[in-house]
């Protein structure tokens, strides 16, 4: 790997860890009344994503909607089967009972993730079916079609679930 593609994908990372602290930033102004700030950290957010955008871009490494699917299958098995594990155990060890939760309600969503891509991987060329997808605000549980009653990771009711489309 060359420098500049080290540099692109330290750049990207840095990008969009900064659109989702934004975003974070935002809800957190808005709940404390500065409307004003929350509106400057949204449009910062939006920045870093187009950043975030040209240093993928740059990497080359968005790719057919196939190869993209399956990247994507690949990178949340890892996640679930590997990563949150053991971050999971680290947390439990530590007593830290809420990264112990976000790491659970993480892995948990993730499982799900790996699956739908999959799913749609398998009838990409079959299955011309297009519908909204749903989720959960408190643990990130995804479901398309329609949210469920009652969220299955966390509890939440499906009332307040965010429709995608």
């Amino acid at each position: 790997m060359s420098k500049t593609e080290d540099h692109l994908r330290e750049a990207f990372a840095g990008e969009s860890q900064a659109n989702r602290t934004y975003l974070a930033f935002a809800l957190a102004a808005d709940k404390e009344g500065y409307p004003q700030a929350a509106k400057l950290f949204r449009a910062a957010a939006e920045a870093e994503t187009v950043h975030a955008h040209n240093h993928l871009r740059a990497l080359k490494a968005v790719k057919s909607t196939r190869e993209n699917l399956a990247e994507a299958v690949t990178g949340e098995t890892h996640e679930f089967k590997k990563m949150y594990p053991e971050m999971l155990k680290d947390a439990k060890a530590e007593g830290d009972k809420e990264a112990e939760r976000s790491f659970h309600y993480a892995n948990e969503v993730e499982k799900v993730h790996a699956d739908l891509y999959q799913k749609l991987l398998d009838g990409l060329d079959t299955d011309k079916e297009t519908y909204s997808y749903y989720v959960c605000p408190v643990c990130g549980y995804t479901s398309g079609k329609q949210p469920p009653d009652i969220c299955p990771v966390c509890g939440a009711r499906g009332k307040s679930f965010r429709q995608i489309d």
